[in-house]
């Protein structure tokens, strides 16, 4: 931006107008505020604007209007498809509106748009308090949220967007708007899974829950039984209580202290049961997955804020994923599952995921733009890599996987889990009988799709 155009006396006084601090392309630390998540994306905004409160939001959003550039939001950085960062456009930076308040007599919490889950469960913790949350530690609680928000304890406490009590939202125009029950509901109801369609979140409000104690037991097998796992797994889960949760993972088996060396490097299956409860509940309950031969095992209580960031993965990696929600987990699902847990790509920190859902997910609000929650499981193919000569061979196993669940898929798909897969899978998202209503509130708050850098719903 020449500094006597327009723009350039714009970039000036954003300068001196922001509390935070305003990256462009020839200063120092440009390129370290461009960095997201995952490494396969290359983007170059304009300006960076790294906000300190939500009057740096409506500066910056009243910004980019005066110079009709595009404005992308980054919270924690962790969309797949890199909707964090544009090209040419401004980004509102929100990692330093990371402030958590909790208010243990009301049970809910009040999180800044760019904190992350890690700075939630912490804060938390102390007082025996929990919400569903990401199961990635450095995923942010915003974006998480508003685009529906699945994780270890959505069985028992609902998706994080049945938790959703209110969001402080900057608009298209620069406005300062509060979206609750009471107030702008019909936005509240988009917000509802509609994700960053319809301004920026300087902060969310959330329904807290009691959670006293937390434990997981994770075992490897080999992979040849896979079958065998999922199928005694399935047991588990559909007959356990709401508060079991966790998944059959196909996976690289990690160099941690309780994986037996030889294992290091290969392929294994595991199962994951995640517990909100004590230790010798969930011993009882696991007692058909421990009765399995199994090459590893852990079996412990724990904090939940602590398990919350034991399976993270790490940034720097490149990133391809997707997911299939699934009518059901029939014997030939089963086997066609494990089939393609064999041909995971390997050694990579890639993951081949079946979740269960039900529970909470299933008794949860029916009127949200969540289209999915009546799904029993979902496969979650979670291409993660380093090299970029393995770029092809990742994406397509992750593009198998959806090709062959397909015919036992419900159509309705996590958006969160999917990276840029077309405006029908943004429909099969949100449900295309919410469309309509969903393009009224854009247009209402978002008519010329300034907020267009997400799983974009198009003015009516």
């Amino acid at each position: 931006m020449a500094p006597h155009s327009k723009a350039g006396t714009a970039l000036l006084a954003l300068r001196e107008d922001l509390a935070g601090e305003v990256f462009a392309p020839d200063d120092p630390g440009y390129d370290e505020a461009r960095t997201i998540f995952n490494s396969m994306i290359d983007r170059r905004p304009a300006v960076i604007a790294r906000c300190e409160s939500e009057a740096d939001v409506v500066t910056t959003v009243r910004f980019a209007r005066e110079l009709d550039l595009p404005v992308a939001v980054r919270g924690g950085g962790h969309s797949v498809a890199g909707m964090s960062l544009n090209d040419g456009g401004v980004v509102v930076d929100m990692r330093r509106m990371q402030e958590v308040t909790v208010h243990p007599g009301a049970k809910a919490v009040r999180v800044g748009g760019g904190a992350v889950m890690s700075g939630l469960d912490r804060a938390c913790q102390p007082y025996g308090l929990a919400t569903t949350g990401g199961r990635v530690s450095t995923t942010g609680v915003a974006g998480f949220t508003l685009g529906g928000g699945s994780g270890w304890l959505d069985r028992k406490f609902g998706l994080a967007v049945d938790n959703l009590l209110g969001v402080d939202l900057v608009t298209a125009d620069g406005s300062a708007v509060t979206a609750t029950a009471e107030d702008n509901p019909e936005l509240f109801w988009a917000l509802h899974g509609g994700g960053g369609n319809f301004g920026v979140a300087t902060s969310i409000t959330l329904r807290l829950h009691e959670l006293p104690e937390f434990a997981i037991c994770l075992l490897l097998y080999p992979p040849e039984t896979g079958p065998e796992v999922v199928r005694t797994y399935r047991e588990v889960l559909e007959s356990g209580p709401a508060e079991v949760g966790g998944g059959v993972i196909y996976m690289t088996a990690p160099p941690e202290p309780f994986v037996p060396p030889p294992l290091v490097g290969t392929l294994v299956a595991g199962a994951l049961l995640t517990y909100a409860g004590g230790e010798e509940a969930l011993r009882k309950l696991a007692e058909p997955l421990l009765a399995l031969p199994h090459s590893a095992e852990v079996l412990m209580a724990l904090p939940y804020a602590d398990f919350q960031c034991m399976l993270d993965d790490p940034p720097g990696l490149r990133n391809y994923w997707s997911a299939e929600y699934l009518t059901g987990l029939p014997d030939e699902l089963v086997s066609v599952f494990c089939a393609l847990g064999d041909v995971m790509p390997v050694p990579t920190p890639t993951q081949h995921v079946l979740f269960p859902l039900g529970g909470a997910i299933a008794d949860g609000p029916a009127e949200f733009p969540v289209p999915y929650r009546d799904s029993p499981w979902a496969v979650h193919p979670f291409g993660v890599w380093e090299d970029p000569a393995e770029d092809e061979r990742c994406r397509q196993w992750v593009r198998d996987v959806r090709n062959h669940v397909q015919p036992w898929s419900t159509g309705a798909v996590y958006l969160n889990f999917t990276g840029d897969e077309g405006p029908e899978r943004v429909a099969a998202g949100l449900g295309a009988e919410n469309l309509t209503r969903l393009a009224a509130v854009k247009r209402a708050y978002d008519p010329d799709n300034v907020f267009r850098f997400n799983h974009n719903i198009k003015p009516a």
